[in-house]
């Protein structure tokens, strides 16, 4: 009867696809062609159920658990999952009540995300630099011309956010999840910032202390292990970044950051807010299981939310959007690249990292490239003020930060 169904499952996918795919079954027969480029072997019958109903976020739990095998090129593995989902699942509308706001105030406590922090960044730092840049930028690239290398596409999206924020030697920048320090590093070294970073990883602070003292920056660059609700207000910065950050904020905290962010900033300072947004509406999380899957062996307690909510957010904690960018294929290519990377050196990466996390890596990486292929996600940049209240008079009057009247300045910059 199983077999059957799985038949049908296999017979109703795009003729492409059902070329590609075979499923071995628990007692060892084969559903599909022989000649097929994946394999998905299952352990039990039970395993087979996500495969009917389009679950691939449960077929990649599976995997990673031992449920489930899947052999194939990553690439194949992935354009099957994806022929496996109705269109709309992943981004379909779903309710967030009162108790989903509780739940996302109780898990983004302060000890619950230092916790969550250091469960993804503190895997192994051998193991992000298998497929990360040399700088270990883990974010969205910015492919300025088509044929950059992976690290000069990091290069260039490190350049793009200190020319959106106006750096310039003397001016005091800020960086809320500094990561391994790429940000911080660039921005003293190229445009002569007083930069200071914080992170909730002791292995990303031990690694920019180390990169700090190797490059003689002692006294113009510092890395504090700090969570943002600890930050003193005491003296407010010019610039603020904040990349790959406010994912892990969570929907119930997301208005206390912006507002801790807007007092941070010096009046008619800059914001550069960088992160992944939802690509629905109405959706607490991706749907198909994706998000349980990722919550579960990725990214414990990051929260996606839509552009207009981040936005909304934003205005009501006194930020004026200045500018707005979606990098949404930028992120796709780079995950293509660290899939890659990563595909490239898994013996290597078995030596320092254990089976299911590899295996988790695996489809997250090349599964996240796909959701930004196809518009599941987003990411967006988005540069924000804190207006100073001063109209100013001829050609600025009522700029009131230091955003100019145009974006010329990001792209005719030498």
């Amino acid at each position: 009867m199983l077999d059957e169904l799985v038949l049908d499952r296999l017979g109703g996918l795009a003729p492409a696809a059902a070329r590609a795919l075979a499923v071995e079954l628990p007692d060892g027969r084969r559903v599909g062609p022989g000649d097929a480029a994946v394999l998905l072997r299952a352990r039990s019958w039970r395993a087979l159920a996500p495969l009917l109903r389009g679950r691939i976020g449960r077929i990649a739990r599976d995997y990673v658990e031992g449920r489930v095998e899947l052999e194939g090129p990553m690439h194949r593995i992935i354009e099957l999952a994806g022929e496996l989902v109705p269109d709309t699942a992943p981004t379909a509308a779903s309710r967030a009540g009162p108790l989903d706001w509780l739940r996302s105030a109780w898990r983004h406590r302060p000890q619950r995300d230092a916790w969550q922090v250091r469960r993804h960044y503190d895997v192994s730092d051998a193991f992000y630099a298998l497929w990360l840049d040399p700088r270990r930028v883990y974010s969205c690239a910015y492919w300025a011309q088509p044929g950059l290398t992976l690290a000069q596409a990091q290069e260039a999206k490190l350049e793009l956010v200190c020319r959106k924020l106006l750096l310039r030697p003397g001016l005091r920048l800020l960086d809320i999840g500094a990561g391994w320090g790429a940000l911080l590093l660039w921005a003293a070294e190229h445009h002569g910032v007083q930069a200071t970073g914080i992170t909730l990883s002791r292995h990303q602070q031990a690694h920019v202390e180390r990169l700090i003292d190797e490059r003689g920056l002692r006294g113009r660059v510092q890395m504090r292990l700090l969570d943002w609700r600890d930050l003193p207000e005491d003296e407010p910065w010019d610039r603020i970044a904040s990349v790959g950050m406010f994912e892990h904020v969570g929907r119930a905290r997301l208005p206390a950051y912006f507002a801790k962010i807007r007092r941070l900033l010096a009046p008619g300072g800059l914001l550069l807010n960088h992160g992944i947004t939802a690509g629905g509406t109405r959706n607490a999380q991706l749907g198909a299981g994706i998000g349980d899957f990722v919550e579960r062996h990725i990214f414990p307690g990051g929260e996606l939310l839509h552009v207009s909510h981040v936005l909304r957010v934003m205005a009501e904690q006194g930020l004026e959007t200045v500018d707005m960018e979606n990098l949404r294929p930028h992120y796709a290519r780079t995950l293509w690249s660290w899939s890659d990377a990563l595909e490239a050196r898994l013996e290597a990466a078995r030596r320092v990292a254990d089976e299911r996390t590899l295996r988790a890596f695996r489809l997250y990486l090349a599964g996240s490239a796909m959701g930004f292929e196809r518009g599941w996600m987003a990411l967006h940049q988005l540069l924000a003020t804190r207006p100073s209240g001063r109209l100013g008079e001829g050609a600025l009057r009522g700029a009131q930060s230091a955003y100019p009247f145009n974006r010329q300045y990001v792209y005719s910059a030498g």
